[in-house]
């Protein structure tokens, strides 16, 4: 009674528990680690664990130290491959155990990706917030006496009888037009985005067209789109400048480094039970943009949604930090991973209803030229 009682605790647990033999065989797991190992009990049963769970040389050798001095341990963010090629991070806990005479090994896993994903989000977001918030408060401290300096060299030059002196209150007024325009760019879309019913493949093809045009089909152009990707509520044109920037980025980063066979792929999909921020939602369109390119400098990598850091000499550094900008008001995230040969931008939009005050067919259909390669 007492032994089927313990079974069935250690069977709703939410944690992962795993019983080793001293043969380094499964001797029991229950149904949160055969979900977190992707494998049944029955098919791991007696099969050495070296056979399907991947671990780092280090920690066998950990393993093998506990069932020989009973000694148990805790390993933090260790890397786990499964069988099916998984890889996913856990924190893991081993309890050395005798039963009968034979060593056994307790070994409880914690899945760590959900929240080092949180945790790695919310500081991205509150790093973005409190740099654009930094920055416009510095572009308007600039730009409210640009005006008295445009202003003063207008009157200096109806005052100036000589009009070759005139040339040097055109640099003035030309300086000061030009960093009005900066200023005005470091502001970014300072505006609330005006909702309608929006199809992300409409935003895609648009911006698609642009880049064809600029580079005269030099760059492959590659959609894989998910056609079931319903209409959600956003600011078209924002959008639109935003996937714009990033693509734009893509495209100067390969033809500065001459990519061989230079490419750009659009990629759709529908993600589920994402959690941006402190808020959770249960359906997010993703938007990647990846391209061949030699890649994003690691040491930029935690910087390049910053404003005015730029990888590039002639670069402004305000492109993504506008396109972030713009996410963050649809309540949504910009991540970018990169490897040299990849660089891989994903654009997370929550799905939310539709307000009802919206007219109904005000958004064209997905365009029937738009394919899945």
């Amino acid at each position: 009674m007492a032994t089927k009682l313990y079974k069935q605790l250690l069977d709703n647990l939410t944690t992962a528990v795993m019983l080793i033999d001293d043969r380094f065989s499964l001797v029991y797991m229950n149904p949160a680690a055969e979900m977190l190992l992707e494998a049944s009990e029955r098919r791991l049963f007696h099969v050495p664990v070296r056979n399907w769970l991947m671990l780092a040389d280090e920690d066998w050798q950990l393993l093998g130290e506990a069932l020989e001095d009973q000694r148990p341990f805790t390993k933090r963010e260790a890397k786990v491959r499964s069988l099916s090629g998984h890889q996913f991070t856990v924190d893991y806990s081993v309890n050395p155990m005798v039963q009968q005479g034979e060593k056994l090994l307790l070994v409880e896993l914690h899945p760590r990706d959900r929240w080092l994903r949180i945790s790695r989000e919310e500081e991205l977001l509150s790093q973005h917030e409190t740099s654009i918030n930094l920055v416009r408060g510095l572009a308007h401290e600039i730009k409210n006496p640009l005006g008295g300096l445009r202003g003063a060299a207008q009157l200096l030059q109806r005052e100036l009888k000589d009009p070759g002196l005139h040339d040097y209150t055109q640099v003035i007024i030309s300086e000061a037009d030009r960093l009005r325009d900066l200023v005005d760019r470091l502001l970014g879309p300072y505006r609330r985005p005006q909702l309608s019913a929006v199809n992300i493949h409409v935003v895609l093809e648009h911006v698609a067209s642009l880049l064809e045009a600029e580079t005269g089909g030099e760059i492959g152009l590659v959609r894989d789109y998910d056609p079931s990707l319903p209409e959600f509520a956003g600011d078209q044109s924002q959008l639109i400048q935003a996937v714009l920037n990033i693509v734009r980025n893509s495209m100067q980063a390969l033809q500065e480094s001459a990519t061989e066979q230079p490419a750009i792929k659009l990629c759709t999909r529908v993600v589920r039970n994402i959690t941006l921020g402190s808020e959770t939602h249960r359906l997010l369109c993703s938007v990647e943009i990846v391209d061949n390119g030699p890649g994003v400098p690691k040491e930029l990598l935690s910087k390049i949604f910053y404003p005015m850091v730029s990888g590039r000499a002639s670069g402004t550094g305000l492109g993504l930090a506008i396109a972030q900008t713009i996410l963050a008001q649809h309540g949504g995230l910009i991540e970018c991973k990169t490897v040299p040969g990849e660089t891989r931008f994903q654009l997370l939009i929550p799905l939310e209803s539709l307000p009802d005050n919206l007219p109904s067919g005000m958004q064209p259909q997905l365009n029937k030229e738009i394919r899945r390669d």
